[in-house]
């Protein structure tokens, strides 16, 4: 298990504007990523070093971005001016966590520009919008496809600061009380309304950028 990717939801200006945005903030050029044909949603991908990205999202207006959870909270977050959206860890078997949380995982999909398809589960979505301090889980199909694969960059994440409660985060992803994270470190706030993914900090070549 390890931290996968950050999803950031598009502000108001749009997907582009927002990905160009952060882009410029830690140096990282963004990449199209396509459109997810079963949440409603495309994304556009800032590829970090090891094996880690930023996923900037927006919703489309199609139908099944109100029937699928990661639709509506997708919406819901650029409804109410974008931001971080959460954080999402990847494992190599996802069934160990349908059986830990008694959930089924669902499939994702979508196409890259250059009409490569990526193929993933995840699970865990609806546990993010109930209690948005959770991540969701992925299993990729081919890792060989990661978006994070080939990205010429030094850039990584540093630090997640959630607002929420350590124990609770422990408990969903089945984690040991004494477990400590390996390359990306945490820092716990108590939240002061909605807990959630309230900043990331990224390691860059010119110092630490927080956004």
């Amino acid at each position: 298990m390890r931290v996968d990717h950050v999803s950031y939801a598009a502000e108001r200006d749009g997907l582009k504007a927002t990905a160009a945005r952060l882009g410029g903030l830690i140096g990282v050029e963004p990449v199209d990523g396509g459109i997810h044909p079963r949440f409603g949603t495309r994304n556009i991908i800032l590829p970090l070093a090891n094996d880690n990205y930023v996923e900037v999202v927006d919703v489309l207006d199609h139908p099944a971005s109100d029937k699928a959870p990661f639709g509506q909270a997708v919406r819901a977050r650029s409804e109410a001016g974008g931001g971080w959206l959460g954080w999402v860890v990847a494992v190599d078997d996802i069934r160990t966590a349908e059986r830990r949380l008694g959930r089924q995982s669902v499939p994702g999909n979508r196409h890259r520009p250059d009409g490569v398809e990526l193929r993933w589960r995840q699970l865990g979505v609806k546990g993010l919008i109930a209690d948005p301090q959770l991540p969701y889980f992925v299993q990729w199909e081919d890792m060989a496809l990661h978006p994070a694969v080939g990205a010429d960059t030094k850039v990584s994440i540093n630090m997640l600061q959630i607002a929420g409660d350590p124990a609770r985060v422990r408990e969903w992803l089945g984690l040991p009380e004494d477990y400590t994270p390996v390359q990306v470190d945490f820092t716990f706030v108590s939240p002061h309304g909605t807990p959630g993914l309230m900043s990331v900090t990224f390691d860059t070549p010119d110092g630490k950028v927080t956004i």
